[in-house]
């Protein structure tokens, strides 16, 4: 092993071994902005009226709606970020349920429980379950989502 090989990875994500069932974390706070959801709706082609319209629809949700997908995929980023960059290689399930709209404004972030850990046969991995709880600036809950992942273990080619 170089001497470059032995220097700590900054920003290297948990290797399966490193989790329990029961352990929890949470994600920094992230504020959505306009840009955000202008580039989110252009480049998903999301454009739903609600989504572009700076009018609340009649009977709609007033303020500036986002997509459900964008709120996810926010978490989702700050997840691949820290807990799972370079040791996440699959996705394999998600179930996700929406409790209230997040606006343009709000400021979201998760806490990310363990669920469950399955080592497979093949190369060390494990099947990670996880629910992953989505709370706005006020403390509300705005959705909930499990997801199932794949992640390396130590010592895991990949």
């Amino acid at each position: 092993m170089s001497k470059l090989e032995q220097i700590q990875q900054l920003g290297q994500g948990f290797y399966w071994q490193d989790l329990a069932p029961g352990q929890r974390f949470k994600t920094f706070r992230r504020t959505v902005t306009e840009a955000d959801l202008i580039a989110f709706i252009g480049v998903t082609g999301m454009v739903e009226a609600m989504f572009i319209d700076a009018e609340p629809l009649a009977g709609g949700i007033s303020g500036r709606p986002v997509p459900a997908a964008l709120t996810y995929t926010l978490i989702e980023g700050f997840l691949l970020q820290t807990m799972i960059q370079g040791t996440g290689l699959a996705m394999l399930e998600l179930t996700q349920k929406i409790h209230a709209p997040v606006r343009v404004g709000d400021t979201v972030h998760a806490v990310v429980e363990v669920d469950a850990i399955r080592p497979t046969s093949k190369g060390g991995r494990a099947v990670v379950d996880s629910t992953i709880t989505v709370f706005n600036q006020h403390g509300d809950l705005v959705m909930t989502y499990t997801a199932r992942r794949l992640l390396a273990g130590r010592g895991d080619a990949g």
